[in-house]
């Protein structure tokens, strides 16, 4: 029996929306009514992946009056890059209700060998990204359209409570996005926006992929999760329309939701 759509007439804006995670929330809001625009970054390498992600728009769209999608390209760690995917956004659809800054990069790397450059490339997508998207987003609900507020969801990790050896410069900016939303709870919450963090386990995704096919890595990994497997990008959907919809999350704000098949306690 289909689920009832909990998000019909809402508009949602998602950074990194083009694969994984942030595409699988994109299209669970589509099918729950909302108005949906992603961010990606761009370029001849993504053309094949737009063409996927608008088959199955439109295969949840078939019928629809309107076209009730968007999407935006841009480096989402220059500040002008956040700013504009809102404008667009709201352009099309008149307002913002609902903002996910899920854009990231994770690439494994020795403590003793990192590369400034991947250090400075991590915290500029991850964390000052997240900033200034998250920033225009709240102006924007905040500022700019009658009645204010919304939902800001920021897209943290379960690496932002736990360390990992190759990825001394990827959990700290995790922890960062997390704090981020902490205080945007506190900051944002006289004008009825509500910010919370979603902290993934370990999730397939196009960013483990190449670790992920070494058999016995992964059959440890899913050794350690009480659920007895990997997380996939669906798994974060129906959280993030939990925390999207008022009607289900309207007292939530500045928290933090797991969704690692209970790999986080089993480590304790």
């Amino acid at each position: 029996m289909p689920l009832p759509q909990l998000l019909v007439g809402k508009v949602a804006a998602i950074t990194g929306g083009l694969t994984g995670i942030g595409r699988a929330i994109a299209l669970d809001y589509l099918r729950h009514g909302a108005n949906v625009s992603i961010s990606h970054l761009g370029g001849a390498k993504e053309d094949t992946l737009l063409e996927a992600l608008r088959k199955d728009v439109n295969e949840i769209e078939a019928g629809a009056a309107e076209n009730r999608f968007l999407t935006v390209s841009g480096d989402i760690s220059q500040p002008e890059t956040g700013q504009d995917f809102v404008a667009k956004t709201v352009e099309k659809f008149g307002r913002l209700d609902v903002f996910v800054s899920n854009a990231g990069v994770c690439q494994f790397a020795e403590f003793l060998e990192l590369e400034p450059s991947l250090l400075n490339q991590t915290i500029s997508t991850n964390l000052s990204g997240t900033f200034y998207a998250t920033q225009a987003a709240a102006r924007q609900m905040a500022q700019a359209q009658s009645p204010p507020g919304g939902s800001i969801i920021g897209v943290s990790s379960i690496s932002a409570l736990v360390g990992g050896g190759q990825q001394t410069h990827y959990t700290p900016t995790k922890a960062g996005v997390l704090s981020l939303m902490q205080s945007c709870a506190v900051a944002l919450g006289k004008y009825g926006i509500r910010c919370n963090a979603l902290l993934p386990g370990t999730i397939r995704t196009q960013l483990n992929e190449e670790d992920m096919k070494d058999p016995v890595k992964r059959a440890y990994m899913e050794g350690r999760i009480p659920l007895g497997r990997l997380g996939q990008p669906p798994d974060l959907a129906g959280p993030a329309v939990f925390l999207a919809c008022e009607e289900l999350s309207s007292y939530v704000t500045g928290a933090q939701l797991l969704v690692d098949g209970g790999l986080f306690v089993n480590l304790q």
